[in-house]
């Protein structure tokens, strides 16, 4: 009894804690969108895909709001956007991208996390030229037949739709994604979240206790309160 109570324990605080640093993401992208382009949503498409972000994972409707008279006061920090690239062990290639105020402190941090898993952080443009970036929006497509919202979509940028038991989602390319959003928005078709992502070219495939390596790696990169997302190209 007392092993099943620790095992739920354990769950249920690890099922905060990744809430939690999804709520910490969430606020910093929205003080980003908001340093950029201001307090209004309806100006501010960076700003809405934050809020449709933050309603997917159920942040809060006040932490939200928070967030948003937070980053609209001048005592708010400013967080830098950067890009760090490098290899893990096995030669897998990564991709780390970040939002921190203090970036000293997050190159430290990156290469210690490199180093210890026998991996090496490498110069801007080492391996971002193996990943293609995208535009990706989950959807409520509620009354909706897929193959004519497809032929609806294609001219705003759509390069492929896929649904599964996760729900429907829609793939463009980066620089498309402002196209996307407004023909959503126009077309009054739900967004449920936005997120830019990144896609390996090619994957490396590796055994059992090698992935073993790199998920643990990549679970020291997502601890990190500065990272806001890790990608790489083991299959």
């Amino acid at each position: 009894m007392g092993r099943v109570f620790e095992k739920r324990k354990h769950t249920m605080f690890a099922r905060f804690d990744k809430m939690a640093k999804g709520f910490t993401k969430i606020g910093k992208e929205i003080a980003i969108a908001i340093k950029q382009a201001g307090p209004d949503p309806g100006a501010n498409p960076r700003l809405r895909a934050a809020m449709q972000n933050a309603k997917a994972i159920n942040m809060p409707k006040d932490r939200v709001d928070a967030a948003i008279k937070r980053a609209s006061s001048k005592e708010e920090k400013d967080f830098e956007e950067s890009i760090f690239e490098g290899y893990g062990p096995y030669g897998i290639a990564m991709l780390i991208e970040c939002a921190s105020d203090n970036n000293t402190r997050t190159v430290a941090n990156i290469r210690m996390y490199f180093s210890r898993a026998n991996g090496a952080l490498g110069t801007n443009g080492s391996v971002a030229f193996m990943f293609e970036r995208k535009g990706v929006f989950k959807i409520d497509d509620t009354g909706k037949d897929i193959e004519e919202l497809e032929l609806d979509l294609i001219d705003h940028g759509l390069e492929e739709i896929n649904k599964d038991e996760d729900g429907t989602f829609l793939y463009t390319d980066f620089t498309d994604m402002g196209r996307m959003q407004k023909a959503l928005e126009e077309k009054h078709i739900p967004i449920l979240s936005t997120t830019k992502q990144r896609f390996p070219a090619t994957t490396v495939e590796l055994n059992e206790s090698q992935q073993a390596e790199i998920n643990a790696l990549i679970e020291r990169f997502e601890d990190d309160d500065d990272v806001q997302a890790v990608y790489h190209n083991m299959k």
